[in-house]
């Protein structure tokens, strides 16, 4: 899957300048245009689709947007909550001496207790998003239903035509292979000046790049 996925992306820009460009332009408009790309690569279009009807791009990209915000939602409550419950925490065990009022005794390692008691809950919560989410997202592109990308029946059903262990297995390859790729755009972003412009015209490659492996994953349950 990665060799295909590599492929995939380099058929899609390699020689064809004007469409990387088109894909950069679609990166520089807040990712939107680039978004509704991505819908596209998910959707199993083989060969790699071209960059045209920007309208529908638009459109497709504020969705999957939305979508993305909604299933975000869950993870963002628990982090405030976590932020809140830690500041509180401190507060209310730190030693506090007001002339007039009695000092009350900290307990750090009550603090420290709590936050990570809380951490854990937070990283539990972002692995099953991202394990739901994923499946979601390329149900949406599939059916063209927003609330197919909520539909947890189906998509816990996916998973399981998949197999667990596959499944989780396949993201920890992509997950390892995106930190390699992140760490040599970041090391070639710190070029003065030039360094921007190379993260800017990487971002769509490694969108298509993985949206195809991922593409490849949902296609692995067999027909729907």
């Amino acid at each position: 899957m990665l060799g295909d996925s590599f492929d995939y992306t380099k058929e899609a820009i390699v020689g064809k300048w004007m469409q990387w460009l088109l894909l950069v332009v679609a990166t520089v408009l807040l990712c939107l245009p680039l978004l509704g790309y991505t819908l596209k690569v998910y959707r199993g279009e083989k060969p790699a689709p071209e960059v045209s009807d920007w309208g529908t791009l638009f459109v497709d990209g504020i969705k999957y947007a939305i979508v993305s915000l909604v299933w975000a939602i869950p993870l963002l409550i628990l982090f405030f909550v976590l932020i809140g419950a830690a500041l509180w925490s401190f507060i209310n065990t730190a030693v506090v001496s007001v002339p007039g009022s009695p000092a009350f005794p900290g307990n750090p390692a009550l603090v420290i207790g709590a936050i990570g008691f809380y951490l854990i809950i937070v990283i539990i919560v972002a692995i099953l998003t991202v394990f739901f989410s994923t499946i979601g997202v390329i149900r949406f592109a599939r059916t063209g239903s927003m609330g197919e990308a909520f539909n947890f029946r189906e998509i816990a059903a996916t998973i399981g035509k998949i197999g667990w262990s596959s499944y989780i297995l396949a993201l920890v390859v992509l997950f390892v292979a995106m930190v390699v790729v992140e760490i040599v755009i970041t090391i070639l972003g710190m070029i003065p000046v030039l360094g921007i412009i190379i993260q800017l015209i990487f971002i769509a490659p490694v969108s298509i790049f993985e949206a195809r492996y991922l593409s490849q994953v949902y296609d692995a349950a067999g027909p729907a």
